[in-house]
């Protein structure tokens, strides 16, 4: 097959500049955290980083069917002295890919005449909503329900077989990356100096080497149970890159009979990893958090109509740390428009919360922590530019890690399950609830005593200033599709307001209040388990208006970014 490069020299010049490429540096070899480790975790982290890198290349395959040929066409290219091969490397490298997306919701396609589906990799390239539905309706009503069941299950790649289709398991299908992930866990295992850690490493490389659900559900309990441990290693298994998956419940025919057949639906996982040092005292705030867990459950709205997995009687199986970051592969480390700050997982799809196990909160340190003179000037012109004056003494980039602790732990909290009815919209309510759960719980934590009121004002008013963003998102991006909802509902409910200049301003009082009516709303939603009202929520308001584009073309003028990209120095001298 023949390739062509699709972005000019011009274009991947700009793009690869300086003030294009926001590059988000991980942990050095010189760190101190790195430094105090004991030598049996220093080479035990040797073989994290390594296994780390395979998920790349079961990223690649999970994206894209011409990413790695197009990447061995660039590696070509590149020996014979090609400028265009070299630059297109470095955003292929970026955002994992042919195609990304930029900060200001563009594609960025690098290879000419290149496109991608709904169902990504996932799912043949050439295979519409439309067929798939069809194929499965025909598959049911012949009696092939265990195979629709594997079809529509989050751990299998889909394949033609004839007029029909055919699942087949990650364990199989990525059998050469998952042995050898396995194999540098064993060996990481060896030498790692706590045995709690150590167990969760065998029981990790025990399920990648065996078509066993099970034996995912065992390791997903043991990580979840981590919290004294000297490193950190996740293989995170999110849904948000699927689309396809979930259409099935929009075919009413289609969704009768997998009602029928007790088949649920749930959309494929994209494969990252995550190796990391824990921050002990970064650790230590977060767990100051924890006791009020069951605070947080009693105040969330609706409580009486469904569960949830921290209960208001007690703290129910969550732990939490705040890591300084090694490296991010994968999805981790694909960078399209952003790149996350922090993670609740196993999500609720996940076997391991029906077996008795718990959830455990992530914080990336590396990436929400940066302090550089470029990114402290870029916050000082974003606050000049964008909001009231009066209201910069309580703008604090560390609220936004405050608040995003509430976002995590809010994601153990409202409705546990049902929500895989909502369909492509599922993502982006449970986002939508994260958020203004954090905010609503912000008048119960107060009064307990976790914030004072000056943090409580800090917290709301950051968020409020970072609720707006460059260019109106796909609705693919589902963390940038709840951002313009709450933008467009806080103006709406008078909490938030931008003059003609395009100045934020925020009613403090209102905030709370505003973030409460919204988060029942999102309840109510996910309990209804209706597709049709999750895309009623959607539409209503995921709306673009004049106020949110004042904002927008001032973000623009000041802020050139388009595309970021994960530095690993530690792990790549850890993996030479």
């Amino acid at each position: 097959m023949t390739y062509e490069f699709n972005l000019s020299v011009d274009e991947l010049e700009k793009r690869t500049h300086k003030d294009y490429l926001i590059r988000k540096p991980l942990l050095k070899e010189d760190a101190e955290e790195y430094q105090s480790l004991a030598e049996g975790d220093k080479e035990a982290l040797k073989h994290l980083c390594k296994a780390a890198n395979y998920a790349n290349t079961i990223y690649m395959k999970q994206d894209n069917e011409l990413n790695l040929p197009f990447l061995d066409f660039i590696n070509e290219e590149i020996k014979k002295g090609s400028k265009q091969a070299e630059l297109t490397k470095i955003l292929f490298t970026a955002q994992l890919g042919i195609i990304g997306i930029d900060s200001e919701s563009n594609p960025v396609i690098l290879l000419k005449g290149a496109k991608e589906s709904d169902g990504k990799a996932f799912y043949p390239n050439d295979l519409t909503k439309e067929e798939l539905h069809n194929i499965l309706k025909d598959m049911l009503k012949n009696g092939e329900k265990e195979e629709v069941e594997k079809i529509l299950n989050q751990r299998t790649i889909v394949k033609r077989n004839g007029n029909k289709l055919k699942a087949i398991d990650y364990t199989e299908e990525f059998k050469e990356e998952f042995n050898k992930i396995a194999d540098e866990l064993e060996a990481a295992a060896k030498t790692s100096t706590n045995n709690d850690f150590n167990e969760y490493l065998i029981l990790q490389a025990k399920a990648l080497r065996e078509n066993d659900p099970m034996l995912d559900a065992k390791a997903d309990k043991k990580w979840a149970s981590l919290q004294d441990t000297p490193l950190e290693f996740t293989i995170s298994r999110e849904q948000y890159a699927d689309l396809l998956t979930g259409s099935v419940i929009e075919d009413e025919e289609l969704k009768k009979l997998l009602e029928a057949n007790n088949i649920t639906a749930i959309s494929k996982d994209s494969i990252g990893i995550r190796v990391g040092i824990v921050n002990k005292k970064g650790t230590e705030d977060l767990l100051k958090v924890k006791h009020y867990l069951p605070l947080m459950a009693e105040n969330m709205p609706l409580k009486e109509q469904y569960e949830q997995n921290i209960s208001s009687e007690e703290d129910n199986l969550q732990t939490m740390v705040d890591v300084d970051i090694v490296s991010l592969r994968g999805d981790e480390g694909s960078y399209r428009g952003g790149i996350t700050i922090a993670q609740n997982l196993p999500n609720n799809d996940k076997l391991s919360l029906t077996i008795g196990g718990g959830r455990r909160n992530v914080y990336h340190r590396q990436i929400r922590t940066s302090n550089s003179p470029e990114a402290i000037e870029r916050r000082k012109k974003r606050l000049n530019a964008t909001l009231n004056p009066e209201l910069h003494k309580y703008y604090n980039p560390e609220a936004d890690h405050w608040f995003t602790i509430g976002h995590e732990n809010v994601h153990s909290l409202g409705p546990k399950s049902g929500t895989e009815a909502l369909g492509k919209y599922k993502n982006i309510i449970e986002e939508n609830k994260a958020d203004m759960g954090s905010l609503a719980l912000l008048d119960c934590l107060t009064n307990a005593g976790v914030y004072t009121e000056e943090e409580k004002k800090q917290i709301l008013v950051t968020f409020g200033a970072n609720c707006f963003l460059k260019a109106k998102p796909e609705l693919s991006q589902a963390h940038r599709v709840r951002t313009v909802m709450q933008a467009y509902f806080f103006i709406k409910e008078g909490a938030i307001s931008v003059n003609n200049e395009g100045l934020i301003d925020i009613n403090i009082d209102k905030m709370v209040k505003t973030a409460n009516k919204m988060l029942t709303e999102i309840i109510e939603v996910q309990l209804s388990q209706d597709f049709n009202k999750g895309e009623e929520f959607i539409n209503k308001y995921f709306n673009w208006t004049d106020d949110i584009n004042k904002v927008s073309l001032k973000l623009k003028e000041i802020d050139k970014a388009l595309n970021g990209m994960i530095e690993t120095p530690l792990s790549d001298i850890l993996c030479k």
